[in-house]
């Protein structure tokens, strides 16, 4: 009788461990390569003088090099609460990535969050990816990548909407949110929802520098398909210094990608606005990707990227990227990557994020890296 008391109570210890179950996760990548650009800037200005051609050390040639933390707990039936702490840092420098505010330098710039999900879906509260940012992933080729990318021709509306590139608070869309509540739902047939909020704090303005949006997708049968609709207030520092409630930031966007055996290819659509002052910020993105995964290791991609001023047609953008990726292993992964754009007008549309090139005039890219995930 005893031992059957001993057993009964080592198996209730263990299924309460089972519901008690947590763990902690260091994780993060090292992206590190050398580049080449055929003009320079010393700022995203739409009259920056071009300071010539560079060859330097840089970092993110896919994406940033990251750090961060990750936990879990299971509670119980089907639910788990969880944090995530990431932070981006610049592989040659060993500086740490921008915060939100000009200035400013955080710990974990890209990610601070606690949640819980469960069969309902996915919640997530504080600093975080933007859901639209991953739906510029998923209906992108080239995946949203550092170079040549959907994201830089996204980073390009912004620059042409005054983003000075000292700050994450995009004019046009966004990357990261600060305070935002995210709930993401299950996949129903391939389809799922994302929507955003994040309340402004203003005292007296419950307007004043909030976000909100939603995202649309489905993905199923080799289809990817996204809709976004992103809505913002107090998009520039000089704004949320002064927050009013002004709706200066909107951005619409349609995207595709289907894959076919190891062929891929992509298109989307956008529309970037300033609500409050539509004259001075109205701009249009267009896309097209083609891709080939020759090996299990090895994937050619590549993609078109065309940006124009709705408000001045002397201003216009065309961007061609093409990239070959091999993988040396599960968390080494070696590239090549070159790109051209054509910038007319006031234009300056990036070839690489966060790497100036002159406006109104074309320039030429190329680098060689290696990313290392761990």
């Amino acid at each position: 009788m005893k031992l059957k008391v001993t057993a009964t109570a080592a198996l209730l210890a263990c299924a309460t461990g089972v519901h008690a179950q947590s763990s902690v996760t260091l994780y993060g990548a090292t992206d590190s390569g050398l580049l080449y650009q055929s003009t320079s800037a010393a700022s995203f200005a739409p009259n920056a003088h071009n300071t010539g051609k560079v060859y330097a050390f840089k970092d993110g040639g896919i994406y940033s090099s990251f750090w961060g933390m990750k936990g879990v707990e299971d509670i119980g039936g089907g639910y788990k609460v969880n944090f995530k702490l990431q932070g981006a840092y610049n592989s040659g420098t060993g500086r740490l990535g921008l915060a939100s505010t000009t200035g400013a330098t955080a710990l974990f710039n890209q990610q601070t969050t606690v949640g819980i999900s469960g069969p309902f879906g996915a919640f997530d509260a504080g600093r975080q990816y933007a859901p639209m940012s991953y739906a510029l992933y998923d209906t992108d080729v080239r995946g949203a990548q550092y170079f040549g990318s959907i994201l830089t021709a996204w980073v390009g509306m912004n620059q042409a909407a005054g983003w000075p590139g000292t700050n994450t608070n995009a004019p046009i869309g966004a990357l990261y949110d600060d305070n935002a509540l995210v709930y993401r739902s299950p996949k129903f047939y391939g389809a799922s929802v994302a929507l955003e909020y994040a309340p402004g704090g203003v005292a007296g303005q419950p307007q004043g520098n909030t976000r909100q949006s939603a995202v649309l997708e489905y993905s199923n049968y080799g289809l990817n398909l996204a809709a976004v609709y992103y809505n913002g207030h107090e998009s520039s520092p000089a704004d949320i210094a002064v927050p009013t409630g002004k709706n200066d930031n909107r951005f619409y966007y349609l995207g595709a990608m289907y894959t076919f055996h190891d062929f891929s290819v992509s298109t989307s659509y956008g529309i970037g606005k300033n609500p409050a002052n539509a004259n001075h910020a109205d701009y249009e993105m267009v896309s097209a990707g083609l891709g080939y995964r020759f090996t299990p290791a090895f994937r050619v991609t590549s993609g078109f990227y065309y940006l124009k001023d709705r408000n001045n047609s002397a201003n216009h953008s065309d961007e061609f990227a093409v990239g070959a990726e091999y993988s040396l292993s599960k968390r080494t992964l070696t590239y090549v990557q070159v790109g051209y754009v054509n910038n007319k007008g006031t234009m300056n549309q990036t070839i690489v994020y966060g790497q100036p090139v002159a406006p109104g005039t074309s320039t030429t890219a190329a680098m060689i890296g290696i990313r290392h995930s761990f």
